[in-house]
């Protein structure tokens, strides 16, 4: 075990044991002490001229000519970067590419790095009692910048990552006014779960708070990034729990560092914030949904009354209400945009199949491109016979408007999922040869998340309708199908 894991181990299980004995009590103290005042003094403010983080920037100070040399303009955007916890002491690479993001893509702007290195670079549970007093020195700047520039809020936007988001909620919190929009980029979760809103970030702290979450699985009974919504809207990529190409196998073959494994899942929101920023006309989506379960059945890719939004930088503020939890899935590299489909189909039951306990593939055929074979979860793992079933279908390609879809299954015999239950059958009837399944199914209701179409497919031959294990059916768009094209309110 090497240094950095070895400290990493030592920060969750103190976090741990804190967070559990002490519960809220443990959440930051409630008074500026003379320690706290005199570290407000620390705190830099590196307003960005370069992209290259390596070439010095102008330091902001509550002064004006300094100001004026460092060319601040009170008129256009102000986006503040603070950055979390951290080992090094030294801006990590994320740091640099969501600096370079930013500013390429807002070139008037004022972007502005929140330097508090010397006090994230302690235990976890001392960084986390810096946060309040770092939110405070943010607050003063621009209380300050307020009063001698007549800076607007509602111009500044705050992006935090980790313990930065959290720092962003203090910010908000002890301003002078209502800060435009604050970003959480996967807020850290030990100290700040289940606590009160005015101990973490919280949808009061800004006109429009935005949160990502990547990293809300557990390990010793916390998890690295927080898991309850927290903002006014709260997406939750891949659930927010195991990213694609951050599996253990798949980071270690690359980094062979422990550590690379659970910063791969909680740098993944930066890393997606970063392309929302570089794709502006290639955006992804997030779809509300009560919750994982149901949105990986396939229930949620509605555009209806809000019910979808753009992620990261291009996220659009909604009417205030109840905190919406949205979702999606993701490939596993750049440029992580996928493609939804919500697939409906009756599924008859025709010969043996009580026992089909079938696994399904489609191959979608489309006016740009084709996919491969495309494994269809079954979230639940159990397809209804004799009932409609709905299924989330998700690739990586933009196909276009589908033209046709391919659709086979795999019963006990053949598919892995089914061994278990296939060996047991055998073992009470092993000199029995079981006879195939065949399941029948007419249509395919399809609905495309991204551009909210709905189509109808019919199989090819309306006289082979009936599939077997190991077959194939070919459904194309029904002469007496439907397509309904979204209502421009619904584009995003």
């Amino acid at each position: 075990m090497n240094h950095k894991t070895r400290l990493l181990w030592i920060f969750l299980q103190y976090a741990a044991a804190l967070f559990s004995a002490r519960g809220e009590n443990a959440v930051l103290k409630d008074e500026f002490s003379t320690e706290s005042k005199r570290l407000l003094g620390i705190i830099k403010y590196n307003m960005r001229k370069s992209l290259d983080l390596d070439q010095e920037g102008c330091y902001l100070q509550m002064d004006k000519e300094c100001l004026e040399e460092c060319g601040f303009n009170a008129t256009a955007k102000t986006i503040f970067i603070i950055h979390g916890w951290t080992m090094s002491g030294m801006f990590e690479s994320w740091m640099h590419k969501l600096v370079s993001a930013v500013m390429q893509r807002e070139r008037e702007a004022n972007v502005v790095v929140v330097d508090w290195l010397t006090m994230a670079q302690q235990l976890y549970p001392d960084a986390v009692n810096h946060t309040h007093t770092v939110g405070l020195s943010i607050a003063t700047m621009l209380n300050w910048l307020q009063d001698e520039q007549q800076l607007p809020l509602e111009n500044v936007h705050l992006i935090g990552y980790s313990l930065g988001a959290h720092v962003a909620g203090y910010a908000g919190t002890y301003v002078r006014g209502t800060i435009g929009r604050i970003t959480g980029l996967d807020p850290a979760g030990p100290m700040f779960e289940g606590v009160t809103d005015e101990k973490r970030l919280s949808p009061d702290d800004a006109d429009f708070v935005d949160v990502l979450h990547t990293y809300t699985r557990e390990a010793l009974g916390v998890s690295i990034g927080i898991q309850q919504p927290i903002g006014d809207i709260d997406i939750y990529p891949n659930s927010g729990e195991v990213q694609p190409g951050c599996a253990f196998s798949e980071v270690l073959a690359v980094a062979s560092n422990f550590m690379e494994v659970m910063k791969c899942e909680h740098e993944r929101a930066v890393h997606l914030f970063d392309l929302s920023l570089m794709n502006k006309d290639h955006m992804s989506f997030a779809f509300q949904c009560t919750g994982p379960d149901r949105f990986k059945k396939g229930i949620c890719l509605s555009c209806r009354k809000n019910r979808c939004n753009n992620i990261g930088y291009n996220s659009r503020k909604m009417r205030k209400r109840h905190t919406s939890k949205m979702y999606l899935k993701t490939r596993a590299d750049t440029p992580f945009r996928g493609y939804h489909y919500q697939m409906k189909m009756h599924v008859f039951g025709r010969k043996q199949s009580d026992s089909a306990d079938p696994t399904f593939h489609v191959k979608l055929y489309g006016a740009h491109n084709d996919t491969g074979n495309i494994f269809v979860n079954v979230y639940d793992g159990t397809v209804g016979m004799n009932l409609t079933n709905t299924f989330l279908v998700f690739t990586e390609e933009d196909v276009g408007d589908l033209l046709k879809i391919r659709l086979s299954w795999e019963g006990e015999s053949e598919s892995w999922n089914s061994v278990w239950k296939s060996l047991k059958q055998r073992f009470w009837a092993w000199n029995t040869i079981p006879a195939k399944s065949v399941l029948e199914i007419r249509r395919i209701r399809v609905k495309a998340g991204e551009t909210q179409k709905k189509f109808t497919f019919c199989a090819q031959d309306p006289s082979k309708t009936e599939i077997s294990p190991g077959e194939a059916i070919t459904f194309v768009k029904c002469l007496d199908g439907w397509e309904v094209k979204p209502r421009k309110r619904y584009r995003l």
